[in-house]
């Protein structure tokens, strides 16, 4: 597993992009017949990214956690990107299609990943969080859960909003989890700006094709900085950095949050004459 370690708003002002990318663009998530995981000391999340083929592949890394299972102090929340898969718990099968969304609490001991077609496999985003109380395993399958459809062509952010980890979804202890669908022709994401200095975030970028970019802002609002992100890289964002996007075309990204306060509307709006 790979270590990143946090910064501060002051030392951030002086990174070059290099620094930049390598303390908080995750980019090399998905390998064909690997799980890649990444640990964070931002509110000590863990990202990572599964792609079993012909294997199935487990949720582990008792080096890195200290701990007998993954799970032992910890949730999960898992979306397929890809082709469709399962997901077993302690031996119970969860067939996720694309998008489709699990959660899994605190004190599974057991996690693997399969795939229902090697040749078209499964594509598993991990996202995992400290957890103090056990909730019930559940799945969120992309057809039930309630779009929130905003913005519009006008301000090019027309886009669908799908919750599904969070206070009126999924229970969890602290993980919130979602996706956001730009609909064609809009490329812009969270402007205006916001905080939120209670909790970090992560973005996934995703459905884009090859060639596609995605500028990705953040920084503090009057020190902003910029990272060019390609087709199913993640960022790490700090609780102090704004997080907006802008790509070459329209795009998907998976959300995810954790931290001290599980309100989702918690947010510290930054007006537009703030940003540098």
């Amino acid at each position: 597993m790979e270590i990143r370690h946090t910064t501060n708003p002051t030392d951030f002002k002086e990174y070059k992009t290099e620094r930049l990318r390598s303390d908080f663009l995750i980019d090399s998530l998905f390998v064909k017949g690997e799980i890649n995981l990444t640990y964070s000391h931002y509110d000590r999340v863990v990202a990572g990214g599964a792609i079993p083929t012909t294997e199935a592949l487990k949720l582990e890394d008792k080096e890195t956690l200290k701990t007998e299972y993954f799970l032992e102090r910890r949730e999960v929340g898992i979306i397929n990107i890809g082709a469709e898969g399962t997901v077993l718990v302690d031996g119970e099968a969860y067939t996720l299609n694309k998008r489709d969304c699990l959660y899994v609490g605190l004190g599974n001991k057991e996690v693997l990943f399969e795939s229902s077609n090697a040749s078209d496999p499964a594509k598993f985003y991990i996202v995992s969080t400290p957890a103090h109380k056990q909730y019930p395993t559940k799945k969120a399958p992309i057809d039930d859960a309630e779009p929130n459809r905003l913005g519009s062509d006008s301000e090019s952010n027309k886009r669908t909003i799908y919750k599904y980890i969070h206070a009126d979804g999924i229970q969890s202890c602290q993980l919130m989890m979602g996706m956001t669908l730009l609909e064609p022709n809009n490329m812009w994401n969270t402007m205006p700006a916001h905080l939120h200095d209670r909790r970090m975030e992560i973005y996934l970028y995703f459905d884009m094709d090859e060639d596609a970019r995605v500028f990705h802002f953040m920084g503090q609002p009057d020190e902003t900085r910029h990272i060019v992100v390609k087709n199913e890289q993640a960022v790490l964002s700090p609780p102090w950095s704004i997080h907006s996007g802008v790509g070459t075309s329209n795009y998907t990204f998976i959300w995810a949050m954790a931290g001290e306060n599980y309100t989702f509307t918690d947010m510290d709006q930054v007006k537009m004459d703030e940003l540098k």
